[in-house]
């Protein structure tokens, strides 16, 4: 008997390229949710073997999706697919009662040796064929969901980074992903730590026809939390806080640019960090930057620390002569979930 598979994420690309890479068997059998709420609809609705479940997505994430399936008591096999890989959201999922926990993006072999635990499998892949390239002037709904899959798990490689160092479980929203003119940067910027004094790292990079700068938003009220976190000893004085401002950017910052880079098989080069400025409103510290960018593919990941005072935004900003490039890259990968 064929398995009846649900799969819930966010993401249209996610949802694709999972089930592009399940067995060739099972298709007939997929259904789709974009969000837990519409996910628990569903599997009230009918039967199924295999739920495939994104953790970080509106309206109802997958911890609370998995808490109320342990209510529900369904004969399903819970698979959890994130790019949150912390170690701490691995223990809670498998505590609410997931069998799985895959990282994104989904590697074929490990999910063929998940199924087969289960399972006999027939699995049967199919071979892309040469996408066709368009230069990237707007982004429509489909192109924005797949910039938004491909942050969202360089995001939770960064979280994760920090989580292990911090020993802490760090919160990661859905990233905010926007084409916007210069005219328009510094009101997303203002959005950002509205009414609070933040400090800010400015750091290059450039890679295979991509180029950019990322921008390191940290709100000052974040420090003594940071510094004890860290175990930091000395006084916390402007200096000290300028040490901790460079840790923190050196692990984000590196962390998603790698992550980004291994999805789209490029490679990065980083300039030395600048500091934008410290204890300034957020549209001060970008004023002077501004100037140098027309039009901007802006990518906005923000992290909070439960428990804590600690939020802070790192923002990548890609040039427009990189966007020809970026397209050609994701196009494959919109080509590989057909």
């Amino acid at each position: 008997m064929i398995p009846a598979v649900l799969i819930c994420d966010d993401s249209n690309l996610a949802r694709k390229q999972l089930a592009r890479i399940l067995p060739h068997d099972w298709q007939s059998t997929i259904r789709f949710a974009g969000h837990g709420a519409e996910a628990l609809a569903t599997l009230k609705k009918y039967a199924f073997d295999w739920l495939f479940l994104d953790l970080n997505m509106p309206v109802m994430d997958g911890y609370q999706v998995l808490a109320e399936l342990q209510k529900l008591k369904l004969p399903l096999q819970i698979v959890v697919v994130s790019g949150d890989i912390q170690p701490e959201a691995y223990d809670r999922v498998m505590a609410l009662g997931a069998k799985a926990f895959l990282k994104k993006p989904v590697d074929s072999a490990q999910l063929a040796a998940l199924l087969q635990t289960t399972v006999a499998v027939n699995p049967k892949v199919a071979v892309p064929t040469p996408p066709v390239i368009e230069e990237l002037t707007q982004l429509d709904a489909e192109l924005r969901d797949v910039f938004q899959e491909v942050a969202n798990v360089a995001m939770g490689q960064a979280g994760d980074l920090l989580a292990r160092l911090l020993n802490v479980f760090v919160k990661l929203p859905i990233p905010n992903v926007n084409l916007i003119e210069v005219s328009e940067l510094t009101m997303a910027l203002a959005s950002v730590a509205p009414d609070s004094q933040t400090s800010g790292i400015c750091q290059g990079f450039i890679g295979s026809g991509i180029a950019g700068e990322a921008l390191l938003i940290l709100t000052d009220s974040s420090f003594a939390d940071i510094a004890r976190l860290l175990n930091y000893q000395g006084e916390l004085n402007t200096a000290a806080e300028l040490e901790l401002l460079m840790d923190v950017a050196n692990i984000l910052i590196g962390a998603v640019l790698k992550g980004i880079a291994e999805q789209l098989d490029i490679s990065f080069s980083q300039g030395h960090p600048v500091v934008l400025g410290q204890h300034a409103p957020v549209t001060e510290l970008i004023k002077a930057n501004a100037k140098r960018w027309r039009r901007t593919l802006t990518i906005e990941l923000s992290y909070g620390i439960e428990g804590f005072h600690i939020h802070c935004d790192l923002l990548l900003l890609f040039t427009e002569d990189s966007l020809k490039t970026f397209r050609y890259k994701l196009a494959f990968l919109m080509d590989d979930a057909e």
